[in-house]
């Protein structure tokens, strides 16, 4: 007797083989690979056979297929956006799949009686027509196009793309925020498969680990199709690595340049090597980056108050302090200056294989794995206020309300590692993340079926990393007379001597944070009309990723008071730079050696449980996916995709259970699973060869970020507070609805905008409360309490804009000229975050909601030379929620400035050069309102430059 089982998997195989049956006796199939003029295969080519009103769309790798085509005689017209029409004639036999390679080459374009010839626009023909050809909206980056930019990573890549811009960490972009929205609400994937985080707390994946000379194209999805990842809010990024070429192919990157914050030199180079077997079944590249960048950043940091009290003596009723409150101006309550310097290194190794067994059947294997060294000491000299009980009338100068004086405790720390071949006295993060995926493609009759399994894996290990500090306290004069640049120093600056430095501490800290994926999934697609227009399909499939996160950190403090008891009894390291990119205002002074730290032989360290209790955890989080969709063509102008999607989530969380931040109590666990089903609606309509109005309908979600699921319990006494996780969060849902307009160049180029708007539902936010009684334990009624909580909702309303083609209308040489340039607005809204009094804020934005962003290039491109000036902007925005307005932190507004140039010696060889934040921009924060400064870091100027070599035979 058969199960239940069994019997739904047997029927499941029935309805399998039935559709994929050929019910017409007189077809067959045709397949085939779409190439340009150097065997680069190209995505977003139209395929069509005019007779039948039947055609495909070649994918990323070149390939198409066109099944149930009656039996007999055709003409293929393969049509591509600055490129030659092409024709070909196959001959379909019943039953067989018939196979052809098309090679196309670039159009010369006749205005005016004028030739006019587009040089360099290879790259960006692949991505438009990419764009063009999908049914949903898209923005598509080839990296051909991207080397036109002087982007080193896929971060600084994507920044480029309308509606995105970038967090940057030591003046690399990093974190990605698609239309607005933070990086946790967006998804990456690497050929369809998520690319897991290295990052401890929270889902964001670090674009800057990936070299961009390892990435064929960059396609994000503003509104995704059902047959893609839900978990896509603010959009999808999918990174499609290099395939092998239809021929040989050779191509190789040496250079070298400077960072003029330090002098040192940069140090890159890459090399691509890939061809087909003589029969074209065998296809294999293999692709490999070096970059080696020792530079740093100049810091200075602030914390800001809007209170103040001192103390007045003892209340004789109950002993305690009578402390007395001062009206004062914002002040700056603690302030920092701080030197990095970095060394880092990208290397990225990449091979890619595919197997055709027959018309019918191919395989592919595709792996990459990126390591990154990132070596940091970072200096920092604090000054922090005493206040409260530690000051008395007369320790202090108030004037109008700004206090300029007060008693400070300054801190010298030195940041450093272990003196060996991989350490070398600095912090060492051993960064890596690698993905392997193995797929197949297959015609079974009608019925096309692709499937994928990957297996991925990123981590990040920060092995010995060691500070020291030595302490003082003494009298600051408080500058706030520019608040953008605060300073505080020393009133006598005789206190400020090493000798007067006291040993603080000696600590190390290991720290090690994995993710790991497994993603399988399989699509079917059967033929279907149901409006007699031909071109319709029905996709289906399922997909499973099995997710596992851990963190696992511990610390130890070592105590060397008896050896080294004051700064002047170490070796020392001077930082004074009269160059210091804030301002020669900020003097930096003397610090322990980093060489000198990273020497000494740490024994018999005590745990500090507190450092890294509340930080460990270990998540993990299935999920099961399966959707259904159809394509159709309802009129010849006019096509919908319709389809639903069903996303079901399990997650078990183990966190901690602490007091006082240091003992262990126990692990708490806690299981929690939900579904999402989720409709998509779009529609595209083809005004004209070159004009497209386009329409989406969509339903999207973000998972909750790791460190909020856990369940941690901590509750410290001494400050009164209590640090919760909430495994009870739900996911982040959102309604999306986008319209867009498109008109494509005959120039290769393209005129479009649009609207969009997300209505959003259980956004998170870290919300500030109070214990309303003894339910945490004894006498914590009255204790400030941190948790995830999920708000009422939120709303964003934007519009996008951009334009890019050659000015081929212009006269003379003014015709090479071209012209890149877009723009997104964005507006928002969110309700139900409490203040830490818990009362409802008004009129508060949606963190990390940028409401202007615009990019802008000019280049000039001729047979030999290229040159290109480019501007990226973003707008300031809240990024992170204080206990009320005053407390805000707010990303600022960035201008970054690059310029690039190559010329071409030879057909194949090339000389490159670039220039980057030409305008210096620094990373900056501000508190509550713009000239505020929370920090503000700077990076300098990079140049680069070497050789290019490019060597095709198909």
């Amino acid at each position: 007797m058969y199960s239940k089982k069994t019997m739904k998997l047997h029927a499941f195989l029935v309805f399998v083989a039935c559709i994929s049956l050929n019910l017409s006796a007189q077809t067959g199939n045709i397949e085939g690979v779409i190439s340009d003029e150097n065997g680069i295969n190209v995505p977003g080519a139209n395929v069509i056979i005019s007779d039948l009103n039947k055609g495909a769309i070649s994918d990323f790798d070149g390939r198409f297929s066109l099944v149930g085509v009656p039996t007999g005689n055709y003409t293929l017209l393969i049509s591509y956006l600055g490129y030659e029409s092409v024709s070909q004639n196959v001959e379909v036999k019943e039953k067989e799949t018939t196979s052809v390679s098309i090679f196309i080459t670039p159009k010369t374009l006749e205005l005016d009686g004028v030739e006019v010839t587009g040089f360099g626009l290879g790259s960006q023909a692949r991505a438009l027509n990419t764009q063009r050809t999908n049914m949903n909206i898209t923005n598509v980056v080839a990296t051909d196009q991207i080397g036109k930019f002087p982007d080193a990573n896929i971060g600084d890549a994507v920044k480029r793309i309308p509606g995105i811009t970038m967090q940057v960490d030591q003046g690399e972009a990093r974190n990605i925020i698609v239309r607005g929205l933070s990086p946790q609400l967006n998804s990456v994937s690497l050929n369809g498969s998520r690319v897991p985080s290295a990052e401890g707390d929270n889902r964001n994946v670090q674009m800057d680990l990936i070299p961009a000379d390892m990435i064929q194209s960059i396609e994000v999805s503003k509104a995704v199709t059902p047959d893609m990842d839900a978990d896509a809010l603010g959009g999808s990024v999918n990174l499609v690595t290099r395939t092998s070429p239809q021929g040989f192919r050779l191509s190789s990157t040496l250079g070298s340049g400077i960072n003029f914050i330090t002098d040192k030199p940069i140090i890159n180079g890459s090399f691509l090597l890939g061809d087909r077997s003589d029969n074209g079944k065998f296809g294999w590249m293999v692709s490999a980056s070096y970059n080696d960048n020792d530079f740093g950043s100049d810091n200075v940091e602030a914390e800001w108050s809007d209170e103040f009290e001192y103390y007045t003596g003892v209340d004789d009723a109950d002993g305690e302090p009578i402390l007395e409150e001062v009206d004062v101006d914002p002040y700056t309550s603690a302030f920092e200056q701080r030197e990095y310097l970095v060394q880092r290194i990208r290397r990225s190794l990449s091979a890619n294989l595919d197997y055709r067994f027959d018309a019918n059947n191919s395989i592919f294997l595709k792996t990459i794995y990126n390591w990154r060294d990132d070596r940091e000491n970072r200096f920092v000299v604090q000054s922090e206020i005493l206040d409260g009980e530690d000051i008395e009338l007369g320790d202090f100068t108030l004037n109008n309300g700004r206090l300029t004086r007060f008693p400070a405790e300054i801190t010298r720390e030195t940041k450093g590692g272990i003196d060996n071949s991989r350490n070398k006295n600095r912090r060492l993060e051993n960064q890596r993340m690698q993905n392997y995926s193995l797929g197949g493609k297959h015609l079974w009759g009608n019925l096309k079926v692709d499937w994928m399994t990957s297996f991925a894996k990123a981590s990040e290990e920060r092995l010995n990393e060691r500070y020291i500090v030595f302490a003082n306290e003494y009298s600051v004069i408080n500058d706030n007379s520019n608040s953008r640049y605060p300073l505080m120093t020393a009133e006598n600056s005789a206190d400020a001597n090493l000798s007067n430095f006291e040993y603080d501490e000696v600590t190390e800290e290991n720290q090690f944070t994995k993710e790991e994926d497994i993603n399988v999934f399989v699509n079917f697609e059967v033929p279907s009309d149901f409006f007699g227009k031909g071109d319709g399909s029905i996709k289906f499939g399922g997909r499973a990723r099995i997710k596992t996160k851990l963190r696992d950190n511990d610390f130890f403090e070592f105590d060397l008071e008896d050896d080294f008891p004051t700064l002047a009894a170490v070796p020392v390291r001077d930082l004074s730079d009269p160059d210091f990119l804030a301002g020669s205002q900020y003097v930096a002074g003397s610090f322990a050696d980093e060489t000198w730290l990273g020497s000494l032989d740490l024994v018999d360290g005590e745990s500090v449980p507190d450092e890294f209790l509340r930080a460990n955890f270990n998540v993990d989080e299935n999920v099961f996916a399966a959707y259904a969709m159809t394509n159709q063509n309802i009129t010849d102008k006019l096509s919908v995709l319709l389809g639903l999607r069903l996303e079901a989530t399990k997650v078990t969380a183990v966190g901690n259970s602490i007091i006082d931040e240091e003992d262990l109590i126990g692990e708490i666990t806690k299981e929690s699973s939900y579904t999402n089903l989720l409709p998509g609606l779009h529609f595209k309509y083809n005004l004209s060869d070159a004009s497209i109005l386009r329409f989406a309908w969509t339903n999207t979600l973000a998972r909750p970020n790791y460190e909020d699921l856990v369940p941690s319990l901590d509750i410290v006494s001494g400050d009164e507070e209590i640090y919760l996780g909430n495994p009870e969060l739900d996911a982040t849902t959102s309604m999306n609805f986008d319209v867009m307009a498109e008109h494509y160049f005959r120039s290769v180029g393209i005129l479009s905008g649009g609207l969009f708007y997300k209505n959003i539902d259980n956004f998170i936010y870290l919300s500030r409360g109070e214990a309303t009684d003894d339910s945490f334990g004894a006498d914590t009624e009255g204790f400030e309490i941190f948790q995830p909580l999920n708000g009422d909702g939120a709303s964003i309303f934007g519009a996008e804009f951009a334009f890019q083609r050659q000015l081929d209308f212009l006269p003379g040489f003014a015709r090479n000229l071209s012209l890149y340039l877009n723009y997104t607005f964005i507006t928002s809204s969110a309700d139900g975050i409490k203040n830490e009094d818990g009362e409802d804020r008004e009129d508060v934005d949606l963190p990390n909601t940028t409401p202007n962003t615009f990019n802008a290039s000019l280049g000039y491109n001729d047979e030999k030379l290229s040159v290109r000036l480019s501007t990226n902007f973003s707008d300031s925005y809240l990024d992170e929620l204080g206990g009320n307005e005053f407390e805000d932190r707010y990303y600022d507004t960035q201008l970054f400035l690059d310029f690039n140039a190559s010329y071409k010696i030879t057909n194949n060889l090339s000389v490159y050069a670039d220039l980057n934040n030409i305008t210096n921009q620094p990373l900056r924060y501000f508190q509550g309102v713009k000239n505020r400064t929370q920090q503000a870091e700077f990076y300098g100027r990079r140049l680069t430059f070497g050789l290019k070599y490019d060597l095709f035979r198909k």
